[in-house]
């Protein structure tokens, strides 16, 4: 009897083993990677505006920004980020007010990984440039970005009129598969 408790404590024991994530999957520690995007290298590519009509400066936005990493990119899985698309809806009061955000990053073997965020935008009065808090969480990713999971932060400093913008990038992930 005690033989056979032990045969099955020891077969349990390897399940458990064989069912657990591997090292560096779940159980690894978060990834942090920080970031710069100049100005030269951020270009709003769209944007779309209606005026809402019940108090002056509220306007609704559509809006999309491609950002290129030409030098010094961020590596994610030892593959070169090149560049991301940042797609939204904005519902500003004279550049005031939240955003709907959604990021796609896009790896030089092709590969992506998938942000959607909430944004909060601040501009103030006789100014050009607003800052964008942004705040979200990684979705999902493809090929060496597949099981990619973690937290988005931004901080941009747009001229939406200029159509330009920089931004602070923090990214923290992890991965399980």
């Amino acid at each position: 009897m005690k033989r056979i408790a032990m045969i099955l404590l020891a077969t349990a024991a390897l399940l458990c083993l064989a069912a657990a994530p591997r090292a560096g999957d779940a159980l690894a520690q978060p990834q942090r990677l920080t970031f710069k995007v100049e100005q030269a290298n951020a270009r709003y590519t769209q944007q779309h505006t209606i005026d809402v009509g019940d108090v002056p400066g509220h306007q609704v936005r559509v809006f999309e920004v491609r950002r290129t990493y030409p030098s010094n990119p961020p590596v994610i899985n030892g593959v070169k980020i090149v560049q991301s698309w940042t797609r939204g809806i904005s519902d500003y009061t004279n550049n005031n007010g939240p955003a709907v955000v959604y990021h796609v990053y896009v790896g030089e073997n092709g590969d992506k990984f998938f942000v959607t965020s909430s944004a909060i935008s601040v501009q103030a009065p006789g100014t050009r440039t607003m800052t964008i808090t942004t705040v979200g969480t990684v979705t999902g990713g493809t090929g060496e970005f597949f099981g990619i999971q973690g937290l988005l932060r931004l901080s941009i400093s747009a001229d939406v009129q200029a159509g330009v913008s920089e931004s602070q990038v923090e990214l923290e992930y992890w991965f399980s598969r």
